[in-house]
């Protein structure tokens, strides 16, 4: 028979084993799901992807939306192993999210509570923490809820033998929780009501005195962390105008809805109605009236029972951060969200296990059975209403949809559900009808009108509909980026407007100087205008300082230096850089092989590049008939260079200068001349101006007049 130990140690690893399993199960609908709101911000972009983009993610505090270099390390390494794979970053969440639940087991034994693995299971299956699990940007609560797991079993092994090691390793896990998510701050405090909660007193020099140093860490990542959201947060301060009263109202209401919803997990959706927060309602005063009663209750209660008042202290200190107290982006869509409370969650579940436990083992010996029986069921059922909850992630249409249909006042769930439909090309209708509905909902809302303008311009018909709602858009937000960017985009294609274009983009540059694609789309404005030519190839070549590996730009760089007499050499240099990078581009292959046929000597390697433009495309007109021009003049080759131009002529049949090299050639090919002449003629009946064909002509009739046989 097995020692104790190796039965509980089997048995945890059985356990463990299961909880993994149930978490995969549960979430497995949502394994395949989309893109959403803003996950294209957190999965790491072209130009922080190199071992430089790394070190941009630690030192460089504009680089990434916030500053959280430990989950932006954590991304930047998973796409190093499967790009864009989104599977990947799914798994990883569903993972972390098991491991913190497999942690809560080890923390729960580190203070001698009993009811650990209901506890692990009920977090694992819980529905409210698949917003945070389902949705890749949330990885930023799934990892740090796993270090500052770590980091409290860590300080609580420290607690009890005070041995240095433990302490350095809570403190360096508790500094990556916070690089990961600075909500996360508040741990410290949760740590000192739990270490009151066991010995009934606190001494600052053996309890405060340690957490001292993570208090002044905390702060000053929070400080760097207000200074980033205040710079998101610029142009919509309207939304977070609140007064101190009107916030202690919101705090009031936040709490109990939080406390709500994990008891009673309905409902759930992902934009919930924003709150009118009015500190003239007598009703809203209800709310932070009931918890400060409760608060004084569970006080009088702790000369008894110590653990209902740690309960609600470590409740609300870890709710603290995202109660009302301080902005939070998310305000601007709702005042609460189910991935706000995936933290605090914990101060709810562990002691509601632990009292379950408690009360099972004072059952008598014949109802014991009972107890593990329900909470088989009770964990069963939560998995039931995840795996309910993760259908609705399975693709952001179905995803969206859901929101905008749980709640129609929502004018950013309408917002994103348009977005949604609009990348379908056939559903933009549809698309075009629900911004519109937001915008009614939300006249204000930057994003939408900028949705709605982009919208817009696939309907060319509707160009200055577009335009004006980008207008607004960027009045709107002068700081939003994007505003500026497809404003520009716009304004580029329209006559005249190119000035406002080239503005809007070094607009858009000012708020972000590192973006390679804007480069490259200024530069690409500025070609437009050949005395700014030089300015277009310094914004190129800012892109490719940017993002090296970003191969269209040296494709518009070698474009912009062939049209340069004495910089063709270079722009060869740039096409052949191109195409190593993309060598199936036929276009590529086509301007290398013009600027090599020029090129002293290298006319053989631009008949080899012609060549392969029409393999890859043999619909490529151009190509075609360029690689007829540089095989005519070739007797042994001429055969094929009429190949070429007949090839031309399929791809367009009124190609009017495919149409006159072919007679070219038929003119150089023995007895050609009457076919040279009809080509010569298709040609100018196509373009009646063309004056090769007509030169052509004429020197044709003029040789068949020259040597047709004259009268006996």
């Amino acid at each position: 028979m097995l020692p104790r130990s190796d039965l509980n140690r089997r048995r945890g690893l059985l356990l463990t084993a299961a909880l993994f399993a149930a978490a995969v199960l549960a979430y497995f609908p949502a394994l395949h799901g989309g893109r959403l709101l803003d996950d294209d911000l957190h999965i790491t972009r072209p130009d922080l992807q190199s071992w430089s983009g790394l070190g941009r993610i630690w030192f460089d505090i504009g680089a990434t939306q916030q500053y959280y270099p430990a989950l932006h390390t954590a991304f930047w390494a998973e796409h190093a192993l499967w790009g864009d794979a989104l599977v990947g970053y799914h798994l990883v969440n569903v993972l972390l999210h098991a491991t913190a639940a497999v942690l809560v087991v080890a923390f729960m034994r580190r203070l001698r509570l009993p009811g650990a693995w209901l506890a692990a299971f009920v977090f694992a299956l819980h529905p409210v923490c698949v917003e945070s699990v389902a949705w890749i940007a949330e990885q930023k609560n799934t990892l740090s809820t796993v270090l500052a797991l770590g980091a409290a079993i860590a300080y609580l092994r420290y607690d009890a033998d005070r041995r240095p090691a433990p302490y350095v390793l809570a403190l360096g896990l508790f500094t990556l929780a916070l690089l990961s998510k600075t909500a996360v701050v508040t741990l410290p405090g949760a740590l000192l009501v739990i270490i009151w909660w066991q010995r009934g007193q606190r001494t600052e020099r053996r309890d405060l005195s340690p957490l001292l140093p993570w208090l002044a860490l905390g702060g000053a990542i929070s400080l760097i962390t207000f200074s980033v959201e205040h710079r998101l947060l610029t142009g919509i301060a309207a939304d977070f105008a609140l007064n101190p009263a009107e916030r202690v109202l919101l705090a009031g209401r936040a709490f109990w809805f939080y406390l709500g919803k994990f008891a009673w997990p309905a409902d759930l959706t992902f934009f919930y109605p924003r709150w009118t927060v009015d500190g003239a309602s007598a009703s809203q005063w209800l709310f932070p009236l009931a918890a400060g009663g409760l608060a004084v209750g569970l006080a009088y209660e702790a000369r008894q029972r110590r653990g209902p008042l740690a309960t609600f202290l470590c409740f609300a200190a870890l709710l603290a951060p995202v109660l009302g107290f301080f902005n939070v982006e998310w305000f601007v869509f709702s005042y609460v969200a189910d991935h706000l409370e995936y933290l605090a969650l914990l101060a709810l579940v562990i002691p509601l296990a632990s009292v379950l436990a408690t009360a099972a083992e004072r059952l008598p010996a014949p109802s014991r059975w009972l107890a593990p029986a329900l909470a088989v069921a009770a964990v069963a059922g939560l998995g039931g209403l995840t795996w309910r909850q993760c259908a609705r992630y399975r693709d952001p249409v179905t995803f969206y949809r859901t929101a905008a249909a749980l709640s129609p006042a929502s004018a950013i769930a309408h917002n994103h559900y348009g977005a949604a439909l609009a990348a379908t090309p056939d559903r933009m209708p549809e698309a075009i009808a629900e911004f519109e509905t937001a915008l009614r909902l939300s006249p204000h809302f930057a994003e939408i009108h900028e949705n709605l303008g982009t919208a817009l311009l696939r309907d060319p018909g509707r160009q200055g509909a577009a335009i004006a709602e980008l207008e607004t858009a960027r009045q709107l937000r002068p700081d939003r980026k994007t505003a500026h960017d497809k404003l520009a985009f716009a304004l580029v294609t329209v006559p005249g407007r190119l000035p406002e274009a080239i503005a809007e983009y070094r607009a858009s540059l000012q708020l972000d100087p590192h973006d390679a694609l804007i480069h490259d789309a200024l530069g690409l404005a500025l070609t437009q205008d050949p005395s700014r030519h030089g300015e277009a190839e310094a914004e190129f070549r800012a892109a490719l300082r940017y993002q090296p590996d970003l191969a269209l730009v040296h494709f518009h760089l070698g474009t912009l230096l062939a049209a340069i007499p004495d910089r063709q050499a270079d722009a060869i240099g740039e096409y052949e850089t191109y195409l190593r990078s993309e060598p199936s581009s036929a276009d590529g292959h086509y301007n290398l092989g013009n600027l090599l046929l020029r090129a002293p000597g290298r006319a053989p390697d631009g008949v080899a590049h012609l060549t392969e433009a029409v393999r890859l495309r043999p619909d490529f007109a151009e190509a075609q008939n360029n690689l007829g021009l540089a095989l005519v003049g070739n007797p042994d080759r001429l055969p094929e260079a009429m190949v070429h131009f007949r090839a031309a002529l399929r791809a367009r049949p009124n190609y009017a200068e495919a149409e006159n090299n072919l007679g070219i050639a038929y003119g150089n090919s023995p007895g050609g001349i009457p076919e040279a002449i009809a080509h010569f003629e298709a040609a100018l009946r196509l373009d009646p101006n063309f004056a090769p064909a007509r030169a052509n002509l004429q020197s044709a009739r003029q040789y068949l007049e020259q040597i047709r046989p004259g009268p006996p």
